[in-house]
């Protein structure tokens, strides 16, 4: 059924292209005889959109837009083309139901929606979509819907998106029949010719502000089957400031920490702040680059709690250290404790001496 409808809905599409670009339909057909067409009607359809719901979305947002179309086609206008007077009666029956049908001239007739993008960061997902046929004054039952997919990269701001619509309509009715009955119109023959309209309209999308992150900054040496700082450096590239931001990050082999979370603050636009994590590294690690993923958390400038997308740090671990070089990187602390040591003894030895003087004393 559903494959039924795709190929109704792709011939409808390919019948209302060549209707736009066969100049066969720039003309009226043969079988018109316009001495017995009484009215020029000046009008059509008119179907507008509108975006249902909210129009400002997030970069890397995958979003469906519903669309509701409505046609608002009134008749503008008319003349009579024959411009005879002394009609008998059957002409005068005639004329009055071809004006009856000249009424129709505003239904839009199997509609068919395309969306567009020119921009790079927005990429329209969906094809052309059926929405049927609509009387005037009418909307569509359900709204017409077209996935986008927003890149990740997408400055903030207002991107146009190009509809256009697809649909026939009857342009012109050519009555004629043998004689008036009390059952009406005998032999009574109708020619209706219809065209293709098209109508193009803007929708416009907004990408809103938004906080964004990304590691500048990555210090702190790893080594395998030892425990180490790693502090990284956070800056906010986007355009929103991020209020009381907290950084997670999720490790795995051959990493293992109990110090996830490190809290960054208030930062605006443009700032910077560090983390200070401590991880412990596994004694088979192989000496190499990571990379570990990390996620901050933070409050937006409406008070909604707001969760980034995932932030690589790139780090690297080192081969094992002996026994001496583990000590070497203790060799200031151990200096420190040596002079302490020192500093203590002489004290403690001057006021001991100092006693014993007093004693003598």
């Amino acid at each position: 059924m559903n494959s039924l409808k795709n190929v109704v809905s792709v011939m409808t599409f390919l019948f209302l292209v060549i209707c736009i670009t066969s100049p066969a339909y720039a003309r009226l057909p043969e079988f018109f005889n316009f001495d017995d067409n009484y009215y020029v009607v000046y009008g059509g359809p008119n179907v507008t959109a509108t975006l249902v719901g909210d129009n400002e979305y997030y970069r890397g947002n995958k979003v469906t837009l519903n669309l509701n179309l409505m046609n608002k086609g009134v008749i503008t206008g008319f003349k009579d083309k024959a411009g005879r007077k002394n009609l008998n009666n059957l002409e005068q029956t005639i004329q009055m139901t071809e004006m009856k049908y000249e009424a129709q001239r505003t239904t839009a007739i199997g509609i068919v929606a395309i969306l567009s993008s020119e921009s790079p960061y927005i990429k329209v997902k969906s094809g052309p979509q059926e929405a049927g046929s609509l009387l005037s004054g009418e909307q569509t039952e359900k709204p017409v819907e077209f996935n986008i997919e927003i890149s990740k990269n997408a400055p903030a701001g207002v991107y146009p998106l190009d509809l256009q619509l697809y649909y026939g309509y009857q342009q012109d009715v050519q009555l004629g029949g043998d004689d008036e009955t009390d059952l009406g119109i005998t032999n009574m023959e109708v020619g209706l010719w219809y065209s293709v309209g098209r109508q193009n309209q803007t929708i416009n999308i907004k990408v809103g502000n938004e906080a964004s992150f990304e590691v500048v900054n990555v210090t702190g040496k790893l080594y395998a089957d030892e425990e180490g700082l790693l502090r990284v450096t956070y800056k906010n590239t986007g355009e929103m400031t991020a209020k009381d931001a907290t950084v997670r990050i999720s490790v795995d082999d051959p990493f293992s920490t109990t110090d996830d979370q490190a809290f960054l603050g208030t930062l605006a636009p443009g700032e910077t702040s560090d983390a200070l994590f401590r991880l412990k590294v596994d004694e088979m690690a192989v000496a190499k680059a990571y990379s570990i993923n990390s996620e901050i958390k933070y409050e937006d400038e409406d008070g909604h709690s707001r969760v980034s997308d995932t932030i690589k740090i790139k780090t690297e671990t080192l081969p094992a250290r002996s026994f001496g070089e583990s000590l070497s990187n203790y060799t200031g602390f151990f200096a420190i404790i040596v002079i302490v040591i020192v500093v203590t003894g002489a004290f403690l030895i001057y006021k001991k001496q100092e006693g014993r003087n007093r004693g003598k004393e």
